[in-house]
C-alpha cells in the first residue's frame, strides 16, 4: 500500500505552469518533490552545477595536500615552500572555477 494515498489535482496557467517547470528543473527534483517541500515550509534550492562534485573531489585533494605539507613542516620544523605555494596556486584557481561557477553558471567552462 502506498505511503501517499491522497490525490490532489489543482490547475495552472501556461505561465504558471513553465514557471514550476522551470523551478523545478533547476532543483534537480521531480515536481512532487519540489512541491511537497514547499507544504513543508522549505524553499528547494538549485541544484549544484554539473562539475560540482568533481570541483569538491578537487578541493579535498589540494586540502590534503597543504595538510601533509604542515604536518611535515611542524615535525621537521621546515616549510616545503615550493610545493606549499604550487597547492596554494591549486587552490586558488580551484576557488576561481567554483565561484564561476556558481555565480555565472550559464557561462561556466568545463572544470576538466
Amino acid at each position: 500500500m502506498r505511503k501517499r494515498n491522497v490525490a490532489i489535482l489543482f490547475r495552472l496557467n501556461k505561465k504558471e505552469a513553465e514557471a514550476l517547470d522551470k523551478k523545478v528543473k533547476r532543483s534537480g527534483l521531480n515536481r512532487e518533490a519540489y512541491l511537497r517541500q514547499l507544504i513543508s515550509g522549505v524553499v528547494p534550492r538549485d541544484a549544484p552545477p554539473p562539475d560540482y562534485h568533481s570541483m569538491m573531489r578537487e578541493l579535498h585533494k589540494i586540502g590534503n595536500n597543504l595538510n601533509q605539507i604542515a604536518q611535515k613542516a611542524h615535525v621537521l620544523n621546515v616549510v616545503d615552500v615550493q610545493r606549499y605555494d604550487q597547492e596554494v596556486r591549486k587552490f586558488n584557481e580551484a576557488v576561481r572555477k567554483i565561484t564561476e561557477a556558481v555565480i555565472l553558471p550559464e557561462k561556466n567552462e568545463s572544470w576538466q
